[in-house]
């Protein structure tokens, strides 16, 4: 079994595992807030002294066009995924967008590295298997902290393995270009999300677990969220 395996299997074990050491639920998403702030702290550590280091690197030496192009390769990629989620959510139109893109932008858009798609009106869905649950019912379940992969929830920590399914590194056998690759994917990441860091105030745990919540209800709900007012 490949480490990448390994690994998505480890997370979604660690959101069953903690159901044992739930603390008192500081809000109703999130009744297991001790251990999550305890593992933000971990990944906020990483953080701090490894990738962000690393992703402003990259950024200082990486000419925009180049960036923005190895982007545009990576989303290629999640295109796969987020229409595998399309066609799982029974969304035809959704499916049938993605497939376009994912056609264009390997072929035209060479590889990705261009994103045609969009240029032609084509706009980018996205989806993944935590969605697929939510659509079907499937409840989100507290809020989680993983090692290393950050904000999620037991519905979308399940979801984790599934989508693991629909990237390149499951089926890449060179293992050097393997790690590479994903390597360059997290710093890729990692740098795009640099200039967000502006918007979070206050507590920040609160504020990326509360972003966090509120952006998954509006992608699993396709954007109509009630008002609860």
């Amino acid at each position: 079994m490949r480490w990448t395996d390994r690994l998505a299997q480890l997370c979604v074990c660690a959101g069953v595992a903690m159901v044992p050491y739930a603390a008192s639920a500081a809000t109703e998403d999130d009744p297991w807030e001790g251990v999550n702030r305890a593992v933000f702290s971990f990944n906020d550590t990483v953080d701090k002294y490894a990738l962000k280091p690393l992703a402003q690197g990259y950024q200082f030496i990486t000419p925009q066009f180049l960036e923005d192009g190895i982007h545009n390769m990576y989303r290629n990629f999640g295109d796969v995924r987020n229409l595998a989620n399309d066609v799982l959510q029974a969304k035809p139109h959704a499916a049938g967008v993605d497939t376009a893109r994912v056609l264009l932008n390997t072929t035209l858009g060479l590889a990705g590295f261009f994103d045609v798609g969009t240029k032609m009106g084509l706009q980018r869905n996205q989806e993944d298997f935590g969605q697929t649950l939510g659509r079907w019912g499937v409840p989100s379940g507290p809020y989680v902290v993983l090692p290393l992969l950050g904000p999620s929830t037991v519905r979308d920590t399940a979801g984790i393995y599934p989508d693991s399914f629909t990237q390149p590194y499951r089926y890449m056998h060179d293992v050097p270009a393997r790690n590479t690759t994903m390597g360059l994917d997290i710093i890729d990441t990692r740098a795009s999300l640099l200039s967000a860091e502006k918007l979070i105030t206050g507590d920040r745990y609160v504020f990326i677990r509360n972003a966090y919540l509120q952006n998954r209800e509006f992608k699993v709900k396709d954007g109509q969220v009630e008002d609860d007012f």
